[in-house]
């Protein structure tokens, strides 16, 4: 809820840094944009810069570098954002070096004053801060300029980004002067590289606190809020109530007694070739116009799946066309946890999907640069799915093909999901047989009788009765081509009896 007494905001344009400073800078505030070279300073800041101006706003950006302002453009030219029709009426490029190292401080201050009130900017950018540093004689001086840039700041209502070289480890005087400072860091991981942003100091505004990852590509900078923080507190209440939703598998919602429980989490474990994945297709394909659905995977591409389906009887092909089914595809390759899962939840958000698949858990284990935060994005990703009115299917897969223990590949599911069931193989006569057995259900009750259960045209088939398998587990069932000939030959006319003839002698 806003108040009447709230600070006004400026939007940076990027997505995601608005969620983490919780709706903008604040206009006429004071920051510091730091970190190393090559961090991104330049480019969310131009970005920052050509969205002010889109949206009706003045920028002045004042370079304290060597570098010229034709090679600039030249760099920001391959990225969307850059606009040159902006520039210089709504954007103005103006280059201090020169003016720093004849006038020293005063004059710069002097020169970005004026041409700031001429111009009616009500962006202000100071781009080489750390120049302006070496140029100080001493730190009170510096902090002198400062103080002038914050008045210039406050009697205009201009909001002022300064950009800076700087370790994040070190609390330098300028710091405890203005309104907020902003981290770009770059960290390695083994032999991947992450770029992180982190808000150190924000005046006057909450903050999602700690390290949010971002990348850069032609858009410019999106910036992935940590889910855990970012969906800390569910964001409405549970619309489902005690509401069941059919998997589409007739025998299974039996089992379940009814189906599953609206906005539910059910995790689906097996071993490679259990069928995890055509469960989810088939619960998938159950979805319906005002019940959407989403299959978020790493590992097949949406064509095959498709095909995979329509060998199944289903057809989820003329479910994508209409725009019942959407498929999000991710290679398991250089992804970073929060950008999946921003992706996802968003995704959720925009067409009100109702029913999704995450077909394989280990997608996202792979690409959390921290292990340890596995089980807490879980549990606040499964929590925002609730809340939203999802029913979800998630697959984990065992490495265990056939075996009595089960060991689940990703720790904190258990959290996260109020139901599970359990895929796995019986060998009887060197023949694998598929069973299926509901392990947990919060909240209501089942059947828990495990049931064998076959793939074939029309998807998942389940036996009817438990019996069978009691043959299975103690090794009493025949393989099913051995019954197969046992039934032909008992159907086979029986052989006629021609008496022998006698040889000749």
């Amino acid at each position: 809820m806003k108040h009447d007494h709230e600070p006004k905001r400026l939007s940076t344009g990027v997505p995601g840094l608005d969620t983490v400073l919780r709706g903008g800078l604040l206009r006429g505030g004071v920051y510091i944009i730091q970190g190393n070279p090559g961090a991104g300073k330049t480019v969310l800041t131009n970005q920052i810069s050509f969205h002010h101006a889109r949206n009706g706003g003045r920028v002045l950006y004042t370079t304290l570098l060597a570098e010229s302002h034709e090679r600039l453009m030249f760099n920001l030219g391959s990225l969307k954002y850059f606009d040159p029709t902006l520039v210089p009426e709504q954007i103005t490029y103006l280059s201090g070096f020169s003016l720093l190292e004849e006038g020293g401080l005063k004059a710069m201050v002097d020169l970005v004053r004026k041409e700031a009130r001429d111009r009616g900017a009500t962006l202000l950018v100071i781009d080489g801060l750390v120049t302006a540093a070496e140029q100080a004689g001493t730190d009170r001086e510096f902090k002198r300029f400062i103080h002038a840039l914050q008045i210039h700041a406050g009697l205009v209502n201009c909001t002022v980004l300064m950009l800076t070289s700087g370790n994040p480890n070190v609390v330098r005087p300028e710091h405890t002067m203005v309104d907020g400072v902003i981290d770009l860091s770059d960290v390695r991981f083994a032999r991947r590289n992450e770029r992180e942003l982190e808000v150190r100091k924000f005046r006057g505004s909450d903050y999602l606190r700690g390290a949010h990852t971002f990348n850069i590509d032609e858009g410019g900078v999106r910036v992935h809020p940590r889910v855990e923080v970012m969906l800390g507190n569910p964001s409405e209440e549970d619309p489902c109530g005690d509401r069941r939703v059919s998997t589409n598998i007739v025998r299974l919602d039996a089992i379940l007694e009814g189906g599953l429980l609206c906005g539910s989490t059910t995790l689906v474990t097996g071993p490679s070739g259990s069928g995890k994945t055509t469960l989810g297709l088939q619960f998938l394909s159950g979805s319906k116009e005002k019940e959407p659905g989403l299959f978020f995977g790493f590992y097949e591409t949406p064509r095959r799946l498709v095909n995979k389906a329509r060998t199944l009887g289903l057809d989820l092909a003329t479910q994508v066309d209409r725009g019942i089914v959407r498929f999000l595809w991710h290679p398991p390759t250089d992804r970073t946890l929060d950008a999946l899962g921003n992706q996802l939840i968003d995704t959720v958000r925009l067409h009100g999907i109702k029913r999704v698949f995450l077909d394989g858990l280990d997608g996202f284990v792979k690409a959390a640069a921290y292990p340890e935060r596995v089980s807490h994005f879980f549990i606040a990703l499964g929590n925002e799915l609730r809340q939203q009115g999802v029913t979800t299917l998630c697959s984990a897969e065992l490495s265990q093909v056939v075996s009595p223990n089960i060991e689940l590949p990703v720790s904190g599911l258990s959290a996260m999901a109020e139901n599970a069931i359990l895929l796995r193989f019986a060998e009887v006569h060197s023949e694998l047989f598929r069973l299926m057995s509901v392990i947990k259900m919060r909240d209501s009750g089942y059947h828990p009788a495990t049931r064998e259960f076959r793939i074939g045209n029309g998807g998942v088939d389940i036996s009817e009765s438990y019996r069978s398998v009691e043959d299975i587990m103690e090794g009493r069932a025949r393989p099913r081509i051995e019954a197969h000939d046992e039934v032909m030959q008992r159907a086979a006319p029986p052989r006629s009896s021609s008496p022998k003839r006698k040889k000749k002698k």
